[in-house]
Formats: structure tokens, C-alpha cells, sequence
């Protein structure tokens, strides 16, 4: 619950995530819940050096 709570109190602001693949996507914190799943508006992809590798991502950016 611990992080849940810290969570919580970041909606609203920027953030940036850092996935496993070394891709970092920035954007606006618009939810989490318990499970610490999270929603994100305004993305940005970040770092990405092999962008092509990635093409679900830029789908998703475009689509947006």
C-alpha cells in the first residue's frame, strides 16, 4: 500500500518510466490502481535507440 499511496499523490504530474527494454515514455500520470497499474496521457517516447524495433509504441503515439 505503500507505494499505491505514493502513486496516488503524483496524478496529475509528469513522469517518465523506465521500462525493461531501456525505453524511457514520459506523459501525464492520470490514474493507478491498486495493482500498480498506471495511465498515462501525453506520451512521449524517450532514448529509444532503435526506434523500429519499437514500431507498437510510435503506432500508439500516432493513434493519439
Amino acid at each position: 500500500m505503500l507505494f499505491f499511496s505514493f502513486f496516488k499523490t503524483l496524478v496529475g504530474k509528469e513522469l517518465a518510466v523506465e521500462l525493461k527494454n531501456d525505453v524511457v515514455i514520459t506523459g501525464t500520470l492520470m490514474s493507478v490502481d491498486q495493482y500498480l497499474n498506471i495511465k498515462l496521457n501525453n506520451i512521449n517516447v524517450r532514448h529509444c535507440l532503435f526506434s523500429c524495433l519499437f514500431s507498437y509504441l510510435l503506432t500508439c503515439l500516432l493513434t493519439h
